[in-house]
């Protein structure tokens, strides 16, 4: 069983950073994969980025350049530094992690960009 946790949502304006941290417990030796996606209400979760056990990186089109998605594996957390904000980047973001038995999410943390 793993538990995520997130932390560093929250309000900014448009052009403005956040970051984003996800800490896994449990069994968190058995992740293979971390990331985070987010969603609005009315539509689907979509990927935002992931990274691997071993450090490869995966982005969506719409943040590489402004988004840059880093690994602790000594500390098991995931973070998402989130540059350049934009109003289109306002969702819930929801972190995710996947063992070769199971995917877990967190509860997610509310990230508004006002213009």
């Amino acid at each position: 069983q793993v538990t995520l946790v997130e932390s560093g949502g929250g309000l900014v304006q448009a052009g403005d950073s956040l970051r984003l941290s996800c800490a896994a417990s449990g069994s968190a030796f058995s992740i293979n994969l971390m990331g985070w996606y987010r969603q609005v209400p009315g539509k689907q979760r979509d990927l935002v980025a992931t990274i691997t056990s071993g450090g490869s990186t995966n982005y969506a089109d719409s943040v590489k350049g402004r988004f840059t998605i880093s690994r602790d594996n000594a500390k098991d957390t995931v973070y998402l530094q989130m540059n350049s904000l934009k109003p289109e980047d306002t969702a819930v973001y929801s972190c995710y992690a996947r063992t070769y038995y199971n995917n877990y999410w967190g509860q997610g943390t509310q990230v508004t960009v006002s213009s």
